[in-house]
């Protein structure tokens, strides 16, 4: 049964499957934070969906601001990602690599991400934005560490970034149009009513 009418309108077009659909009751992903002098080590434990983008987009720009530009993003306990929270990823990405001149200056490594995340990133032509490692978390000289609270966000803002990141997915990899266009349109279509306009 849904859980909202918006979400039952995600389900009908697309946006989410019925298992994404079954999973949307459940918590958002949890993010731990562990910062250091010059990294900052984002611990993503559950489903990373929609849901969890807005907090994760707005915790690595706040993050960001606070002078870190190298990002590792520990993924061994992360079972899924949905396009929303792998195009706000990629857009991170992005900016990331476009901003910064070395990746030893800013870049987003994804430590211990599954088979199943390598593969939608692979899939969706984001993968080379990342660097990909395995093992132990070995964290240099940590001095501050955190678990991220997860803020409520009205509904026009979670369909605002879930626009945004599968516009993000297709400017980056024009084989992502046919995925996604009408996920887009849904969606602006969605944002327009709850605008109101």
């Amino acid at each position: 049964m849904p859980t909202n009418c918006s979400q039952f309108r995600w389900l009908r077009a697309g946006i989410v499957s019925a298992d994404e659909f079954r999973q949307m009751s459940t918590p958002t992903a949890k993010m731990s934070v562990l910062v250091g002098d010059n990294f900052s080590c984002i611990r993503i434990s559950g489903r990373a969906n929609f849901n969890s983008s807005v907090d994760f987009k707005t915790l690595v720009n706040e993050l960001e601001r606070k002078g870190f530009h190298y990002f590792v993003l520990e993924l061994s306990e992360c079972m899924l990602m949905d396009s929303t929270f792998l195009g706000v990823l990629t857009g991170l990405g992005l900016k990331m690599n476009q901003s910064h001149s070395s990746a030893d200056d800013g870049a987003i490594e994804l430590l211990n991400a599954n088979a199943r995340i390598t593969e939608l990133l692979e899939n969706l032509g984001v993968l080379h934005l990342f660097r990909l490692t395995q093992g132990a978390q070995t964290p240099a000289a940590a001095t501050e560490s955190f678990t991220a609270a997860p803020c409520d966000h009205s509904k026009e803002e979670v369909t605002r970034a879930c626009l945004e990141a599968h516009h993000t997915l297709m400017e980056v990899n024009p084989d992502n149009v046919a995925r996604f266009k009408d996920v887009a349109q849904f969606l602006a279509e969605d944002l327009k009513k709850l605008k109101g306009t």
